[in-house]
């Protein structure tokens, strides 16, 4: 049975950019060929801000948006993470999704793709690498980077660099091993 990798989209607010880059980055990880890709987007599961009585590590979920985005994050190996930059740091909408659930979390491997502007995301991989850390994900040294993301853009269309894809290729071929030896832990 192939590990499960589930690409999530972070940011939901209207005009993103995100759907296609997770969109070239799907395809890129299916022709990698080690994993089966789910698409995931936080639009899709519309969280209200973190909205349960009781703390994520007892899992006694009181609503059904969070009985879905719990039985989403469970049932993933490793996470890619497609994320823009706000103010230096991840998408409100990621760290609520996050903050959602606790154990599903646990001993999974991830990788970022963030994007932005000159920085390309560098500084919201890099503050949410603290808070997966704190969640007892692994996340991934090899990373990618889009810089001017406008730039690369068109029609609804991502035209990633070469750069891009071998990028992802390293950081696919990472994930894979790191969610081979972290399923024994779970």
């Amino acid at each position: 049975m192939a590990l499960k990798l589930h690409i999530i989209t972070c940011s939901t607010r209207p005009g993103r950019v995100g759907p296609y880059i997770a969109e070239w980055f799907g395809t890129v990880a299916k022709q990698h060929g080690k994993f089966e890709t789910v698409p995931v987007d936080l639009h899709e599961f519309n969280l209200p801000v973190y909205n349960e009585p009781e703390h994520p590590v007892r899992q006694q979920y009181q609503h059904g948006h969070t009985r879905n985005w719990a039985a989403s994050v469970h049932a993933a190996d490793a996470y890619v993470f497609v994320t823009p930059e706000y103010n230096f740091g991840p998408p409100p909408s990621l760290l609520n999704a996050l903050n959602y659930v606790y154990r599903e979390w646990n001993y999974k491997p991830a990788g970022i793709v963030s994007y932005g502007g000159v920085s390309g995301g560098l500084r919201s991989a890099q503050m949410l690498k603290q808070t997966l850390t704190t969640l007892k994900i692994m996340p991934m040294v090899e990373a990618v980077t889009i810089q001017n993301v406008s730039t690369l853009i068109e029609n609804k269309h991502f035209t990633p660099g070469e750069y891009h894809t071998n990028s992802a290729l390293v950081m696919l071929d990472e994930l894979y091993k790191w969610a081979q030896a972290l399923k024994t832990l779970r």
